[in-house]
């Protein structure tokens, strides 16, 4: 009978303890989960505050801009600068040169990225490994030491201030190259080799079997392609000095010479600019992981 009763209030002790580490865990789980979103909302406040800022200037008029004490958001808003931008200046054609540029860009170098690390990846010619430093040579030579020999060989070439100028030097990039053969390689052989016994052609292989496997590997590239021409300041710049053919960065960087600084112009040149290129990536994005799901769900 000690015995039964020394036991009894041991058993009831250790019982207690048990829900009690529970809900100590689950208390610990829930702050850390809350800290967590606490620092992830600070973080994406922080990064979005920038932009918050510059819409709101894009929205005040002149006098606003510079009063004191600061006015963050003013109402009305001012849609004056907007209406300036659009109807005042160049900004409509240099939307339309830049979409024009980044979006044949884009196009050909998907098709020529992804032939040359298709035959970089998979086919065996003479000279490949060659061709392949070479290429990982020139990832590490800056543009500037590029600059002047493209410049003398559009001049010579008579295609400076025309589209063929400020397309054609991007296409010599080797960077999709090396980023297609990487994801060609990962594929395996024998459904190329399942191909060739019943008797497609190189190109058909390509085009039919290499090119959907490699299809979020074409939108990682085309973001990075796009975004590059979109963005891209110096050789636009010195390739094309017409006024009908300068794209958004340099037509926005002209605004502060012909007009001096008017921080609200410049604002709202800053958040149409944004538009297409967050349109662009947000709708690859939604292709790239609805595929990246599907194969994930195939395996």
């Amino acid at each position: 009978m000690a015995t039964s009763s020394a036991v009894r209030p041991r058993g009831k002790s250790t019982t207690g303890v048990v829900p009690d580490a529970a809900r100590a865990a689950q208390r610990r789980a829930t702050m850390e989960r809350t800290l967590t979103h606490v620092v992830l909302i600070a973080a994406a406040v922080a990064c979005a505050a920038p932009f918050f800022y510059v819409l709101a200037a894009s929205l005040k008029d002149q006098g606003a801009l510079f009063h004191y004490p600061p006015v963050w958001v003013q109402v009305p808003p001012s849609v004056e600068n907007y209406q300036r931008l659009l109807f005042e200046s160049g900004f409509p054609r240099w939307m339309l040169n830049t979409l024009i540029v980044a979006t044949s860009v884009t196009t050909a170098k998907l098709f020529l990225d992804s032939m040359a690390g298709y035959a970089l990846a998979k086919l065996e010619f003479t000279g490949k490994r060659v061709v392949f430093l070479l290429m990982i040579t020139l990832l590490m030579v800056p543009f500037a030491a590029l600059l002047i020999p493209l410049w003398s060989i559009a001049h010579n070439l008579h295609i400076t201030n025309t589209y063929l100028a400020l397309m054609l030097p991007p296409l010599a990039n080797p960077l999709g190259v090396f980023l297609m053969r990487q994801f060609i390689l990962g594929l395996p052989k024998d459904l190329e080799n399942a191909a060739r016994l019943e008797g497609v052609s190189e190109f058909g292989i390509y085009w039919r079997i290499i090119l959907p496997l490699v299809k979020p590997g074409l939108v990682v590239l085309a973001v990075i392609i796009f975004t590059d021409q979109f963005m891209s300041f110096v050789w636009p710049l010195v390739a094309a000095t017409n006024d009908d053919l300068l794209v958004l960065t340099v037509g926005v960087a002209s605004l502060r010479a012909k007009g001096g600084v008017n921080f609200g112009l410049w604002s709202a040149a800053a958040v149409l600019s944004l538009l297409p290129i967050a349109i662009f990536f947000f709708a690859l994005q939604r292709q790239f992981l609805a595929r990246s799901i599907a194969g994930a769900l195939k395996q």
